[in-house]
């Protein structure tokens, strides 16, 4: 998960240059640009950014006015100010800002600025999974490599010398291990129902009592059922219910 950003600016070429700066940051997601603080605030109820690079300087309806108006809305967003007078500052803070960029801009003071964002918004612990973790699970059969989106896959077993990945789709064999998969997909919503069974929590419809403390799980567009040993309900049902 990024952040969405607004530049805001009455000067095409500071604009340019911020978007062009903000592109570096991988966590950062540009979604558009204002030219006054009419249109930013229009375009911010329209858009709902989860951040403003907001110049302080504009005519009619400048910086400062644009974040104050911003804190009615249903979703609020974060501010940066960015001005070529540092004499601002003071009155930035005030309007609880994240940070305030001198013009011209500076690349380590900007990189500074996306930290404290990436950390209000994000939260370090996310972005070193998300640094970490491989966006699709990589699987080879027959010496080809298929890339599946954890999203498409229903459940994983192990049956024999084999670990099965059940997609929406199709059936694939790796030789992985169950444990390495469950490693693989720890960040995504996969819990472990039995000694051998690994499901994503995503598609689970019904959850019915068996026997002997045991249940078995229904997934949503799938027919067979599954076996959920009594040593994992508890938690599970943990997991799925508010």
């Amino acid at each position: 998960m990024g952040m969405t950003v607004m530049v805001v600016d009455d000067e095409r070429f500071s604009r340019e240059e911020l978007i062009y700066l903000l592109a570096k940051h991988p966590s950062i997601e540009v979604i558009g640009e204002a030219d006054s603080g009419e249109a930013a605030l229009m375009k911010t109820i329209q858009l709902q950014p989860d951040v403003l690079f907001l110049d302080v300087e504009m005519p009619k309806m400048d910086g400062m006015e644009v974040a104050q108006s911003v804190q009615g809305l249903k979703k609020v967003p974060e501010i940066v100010f960015a001005t070529a007078y540092s004499n601002f500052a003071a009155e930035a803070f005030r309007h609880e800002a994240v940070d305030y960029l001198l013009k011209p801009f500076d690349e380590d003071q900007l990189s500074e600025a996306v930290e404290r964002l990436e950390k209000k918004l994000i939260g370090s612990s996310d972005l070193a999974v998300k640094a970490q973790t491989p966006a699709k699970l990589a699987v080879e059969e027959d010496g080809e490599i298929s890339y599946l989106d954890p999203g498409d896959i229903l459940y994983v077993f192990r049956e024999g010398r084999l670990t099965k990945v059940v997609g929406k789709n199709k059936v694939h064999d790796t030789k992985w291990s169950l444990k390495d998969i469950e490693e693989r997909l720890e960040p995504f919503s996969f819990f472990r129902i039995h000694k051998s069974y690994l499901v994503n929590l995503d598609y689970v419809d019904r959850l019915t009592p068996w026997f002997n403390g045991a249940y078995q799980l229904e997934l949503k567009g799938y027919k067979e059922r599954l076996s959920v040993s009594r040593n994992y309900v508890k938690d599970l049902r943990k997991q799925l219910e508010l």
